[in-house]
C-alpha cells in the first residue's frame, strides 16, 4: 500500500505560477510509476502529466504541453508538477496516482491504470 498526500494548490491570477507537491509514504521500495490528473466541476477526470519511475520518461496532455512540468525526486518520495502560465481553464482539483510497475521506463497516461490516488488540491485560476 502506497498513500498519497498533495499540497500546493490555491488560487493564482491568470499567468500566474503553482508547484504542487506529492509526498508518498508506505511501500515506497517499490518502483512507481507517477501521474497527475486533474478533475473539473461537471467534467471528467483527465489526464496531465506522467512520469517513468526512474525520471526519465514523461508525457503531458496537449493542453498542458509547454506549461507544466512534472519532476520526482526519488529520494524524498515526491513527485513535484510545475504549473506556469495558469490559466481559468486550469482550474480543477488535482490528484496525483500511482502505479507499482516493474520496468524503470515506463508511463502511464489513464486514471485505469492507476493503483493509488491521493485525495486532491484545488487549484483555481482567476480571469
Amino acid at each position: 500500500q502506497v498513500q498519497l498526500v498533495e499540497s500546493g494548490g490555491g488560487l493564482v491570477q491568470t499567468g500566474g505560477s503553482l508547484r504542487l507537491s506529492c509526498a508518498a509514504s508506505g511501500r515506497t521500495d517499490r518502483r512507481y510509476g507517477m501521474g497527475w490528473f486533474r478533475q473539473a466541476p461537471g467534467k471528467e477526470r483527465e489526464f496531465v502529466a506522467a512520469i517513468s519511475w526512474s525520471g526519465g520518461n514523461t508525457n503531458y496532455a496537449d493542453a498542458v504541453k509547454g506549461r507544466f512540468l512534472i519532476s520526482r525526486d526519488n529520494a524524498k518520495n515526491t513527485v513535484y508538477l510545475q504549473m506556469n502560465s495558469l490559466k481559468p481553464e486550469d482550474t480543477a482539483v488535482y490528484y496525483c496516482a500511482a502505479v507499482g510497475t516493474i520496468t524503470g521506463y515506463s508511463v502511464y497516461t489513464t486514471p485505469r491504470q492507476y493503483d493509488y490516488w491521493g485525495q486532491g488540491t484545488q487549484v483555481a485560476v482567476s480571469s
